[in-house]
């Protein structure tokens, strides 16, 4: 995968020490494999008082945070590095449900916004008088 890196990331990376390609790295200067990463972010998490958060739960976040910004799942999956939408799907479903709820409501906002009079069914002439229109048999 190669995701771009957001400029204030870029920041954050200049500004600390990493090696040449691995920004983070164990106790012994390597780079961790995926189950240590894992392991390590876990204890981290719990000498933080973060006891509910693990790297499985960021993954779920981003996708969620992503598709309340209203990106496509193929977007999603580009950044979170899902293979198939099954999962995205999944766990964009409340985000997706939220998005399509808000910008329902806006339109309706803006419909009502746009024309607050109803027409009458039967138009009122000068002096208050309402004209009837008589059906032809």
């Amino acid at each position: 995968m190669e995701i771009p890196i957001i400029p204030e990331l870029q920041r954050i990376l200049d500004e600390s020490q990493t090696g040449d390609l691995t920004f983070l790295v164990t106790a012994f200067n390597r780079p961790f494999t995926s189950n240590g990463f894992g392991n390590r972010f876990r204890k981290w998490c719990d000498e933080a008082g973060l006891k509910n958060c693990s790297v499985h739960g960021l993954r779920k976040a981003a996708a969620a945070r992503l598709a309340e910004l209203g990106c496509t799942e193929q977007e999603i999956m580009a950044i979170t590095g899902h293979r198939t939408s099954k999962e995205v799907t999944r766990y964009t479903r409340a985000a997706s449900q939220k998005t399509c709820a808000e910008s329902a409501l806006r339109r309706m906002s803006n419909v009502q916004k746009g024309n607050k009079s109803v027409p009458l069914s039967n138009p009122m002439l000068p002096g208050g008088a309402r004209s009837v229109s008589k059906s032809l048999k």
